[in-house]
């Protein structure tokens, strides 16, 4: 039974409506379009500062070691004379982009699983939620830290240990959402035309959990910028010399530079501040505007 030109019309409609709705809503919330504007300035900066600047990341300016911020060199040079503007930016690259990589990985993984464990129910839900359960006991930092020491140090291998390890979170809602959904008239009818498994899970279940997917991958961003910035920060993260944010803080270790060379470890800790609130105050304003009975 195929939908006739109104009813496609109609529920196309009704979808868009929503959408506008929520957007409507969330523009509304003034904290949370301050931070997706300050979002949107990070990562434009990150993408054209390194572009744009006279200095390459890894570039060594002869004799300019250590050299305080000046006109030269907006953010100053680290000890072996890089600039370090050009560094910050560049280094937002690599954990922004680990935190978009992971997050990706997490959600397809998690969505597939929870759809499945809701969709089906019995011994699939059982054993879909019970290895969740396992991955939920790890020690999740410690576990990130052995695998990191055990498989090496490198940007992929960091995105798949951070993604095989964060996916029960999305699962389960994917699962709880998709649980309640399967009983609606529209699924049953669904069941009476006959439409496969795969089709009902993929086109008629997925698109009403959809929003729920984008809050939590919003708030997903904030964590894993924090679990990459500490294992960067540990030295058991993204190698230098490749900059990111967390190795970059890593030089304030040292009591002399932590006292005297502000410029080294200030503004990435303050990218790393912004980004987190900002991906935090963002989520929560999603979440307000996809279900307006969870404002207070």
């Amino acid at each position: 039974m195929t939908e006739t030109r109104d009813e496609i019309i109609r529920r196309s409609t009704k979808e868009d409506s929503y959408w506008r709705g929520v957007w409507r809503r969330l523009r509304a919330n003034r904290m949370a379009m301050i931070s997706l504007f300050i979002l949107i300035i990070i990562i434009l900066s990150c993408i054209i500062v390194p572009m744009a600047s006279r200095y390459q990341t890894y570039e060594v300016i002869p004799g300019a070691a250590n050299k305080a911020p000046s006109s030269q060199n907006i953010l100053g040079t680290d000890k072996i004379g890089r600039d370090l503007f050009v560094r910050l930016f560049y280094g937002g690259r690599i954990s922004l982009g680990v935190a978009v990589a992971v997050t990706a990985m997490e959600c397809v993984i998690g969505i597939v699983l929870g759809s499945v464990a809701g969709y089906f129910g019995g011994i699939v839900d059982t054993v879909i939620m019970r290895l969740s359960e396992i991955f939920m006991c790890f020690p999740f930092l410690m576990i990130c830290i052995t695998l990191q020491t055990v498989f090496g140090k490198s940007i992929k291998t960091l995105i798949f240990i951070l993604a095989v390890l964060s996916w029960p979170g999305i699962a389960r809602i994917v699962r709880g959402q998709i649980l309640s959904l399967r009983e609606m008239d529209y699924m049953e009818a669904c069941r009476a035309l006959g439409i496969s498994n795969r089709r009902q899970i993929f086109t008629h279940l997925f698109p009403n959990v959809l929003a729920y997917v984008i809050v939590y991958a919003t708030m997903s961003m904030a964590s894993v910028i924090l679990t990459e910035t500490s294992l960067s920060f540990l030295g058991l993260g993204v190698s230098p010399p490749t900059p990111t944010w967390g190795n970059l803080i890593q030089e304030a270790r040292n009591l002399m530079v932590l006292q005297n060379k502000w410029w080294y470890w200030i503004p990435p800790g303050v990218m790393i501040f912004l980004s987190i609130l900002c991906f935090n105050i963002l989520g929560d304003g999603l979440r307000d505007a996809i279900d307006p009975k969870m404002q207070k």
